[in-house]
């Protein structure tokens, strides 16, 4: 099945593994591997992006703000025409937002957990995270880059979302992401009703007046889904009858040389889940055979497999199926 040819794609890039931040749920928590994606393998792979369709390029890792040729990385990006992104945890944040910018990056994406410095530096086990985070993200939005926020959330502190919803808000945050903690056993919540009094005003609130998160509620829109997600902690996924997700999407994890149709997918088990080899006979091919199958699994079975999906993701899924498009950067 072909992509439609009207829609821009992402590119999600993991530049390193290396990180700065000790944060529970995250397998690069302290990491200091030292695998570097370099500003020449950016360059061989450009053209195919190009090729491929991709306008947005999004660098993910570990910390991407360690990555000593991230500047150079984003101007690279920048000259050839990509609208460039990093997610970050923002400890780094305020002394790079005026060279990132100056770079030409278009959004930065800061992780933010809790309502305080008190309880997301904790969460982060990090301290000075919070602070640091909030002060980049102001000051990007004044630099004219798109301040975004992604939240992990959970038992542990969804009480604290309609506060950081007022934080962020204040702070002029322009996008948020709440997405499910996700760990290797099942996400226990004492009282589900507890946790729709207390998040569903966060959804329903007036856009021209709060920050709204974008995609679906992380423990569903539906009966159904709230159901699955509440008994048996399976993240809402994108709707019936396809995901179209995977036609938009293209993840690269250089390190290991393997490219996913959809950012969570790379944190999934399974043969059928690999993904597909970013080289081919020793030449990058963003749209291989094998890349073209592994797409045409997940646009067709992921709704009904896929346990670890992210609201944003989701939620992009869906609108597609509606509108046939998505706004920029809301994926």
């Amino acid at each position: 099945m072909n992509r439609p040819a009207r829609r821009d794609r992402y590119l999600f890039v993991r530049i390193l593994e290396a990180c700065n931040a000790d944060c529970f749920m995250c397998e690069f928590a302290l990491s200091r591997d030292t695998y570097r994606f370099t500003v020449e393998d950016f360059a061989e792979l450009l053209p195919k992006a190009v090729a491929a369709g991709v306008r947005y390029v999004r660098f993910t890792g570990g910390e991407p703000l360690m990555h000593q040729d991230v500047l150079a990385l984003v101007r690279l990006g920048a000259e050839h025409g990509m609208r460039m992104s990093v997610i970050t945890n923002g400890m780094l944040l305020p002394r790079m937002i005026g060279d990132l910018a100056a770079a030409g990056l278009a959004q930065v994406i800061v992780s933010i957990d809790g309502s305080s410095a008190e309880t997301h530096d904790v969460y982060r086990r990090s301290p000075g995270m919070f602070a640091n985070g909030l002060a980049g993200l102001r000051r990007a939005g004044e630099l004219g880059v798109l301040p975004r926020v992604n939240t992990v959330v959970g038992p542990h502190n969804y009480t604290e979302m309609p506060d950081l919803q007022k934080v962020l808000t204040d702070a002029g945050v322009r996008q948020w992401e709440l997405s499910a903690l996700k760990l290797e056993r099942t996400i226990t919540y004492p009282d589900p009703d507890h946790v729709r009094a207390v998040c569903d005003p966060i959804y329903t609130a007036d856009p021209a007046e709060v920050l709204v998160p974008l995609g679906k509620r992380f423990y569903g829109d539906t009966p159904e889904e709230q159901e699955r997600y509440f008994r048996h902690s399976q993240t809402p996924r994108a709707n019936r009858p396809l995901c179209h997700v995977v036609d938009d999407v293209i993840y690269l994890d250089g390190k290991n040389g393997r490219v996913f149709g959809c950012s969570c997918l790379p944190h999934r088990s399974g043969e059928e889940q690999g993904g597909a080899p970013l080289r081919e006979g020793g030449v990058v091919a963003l749209d291989s055979p094998t890349f073209r199958d592994h797409v045409d699994f997940f646009r067709e079975q992921g709704p009904l497999v896929c346990g670890g999906c992210s609201t944003t993701a989701a939620g992009y899924s869906d609108d597609v199926a509606r509108l046939g498009d998505v706004p920029a950067w809301h994926y």
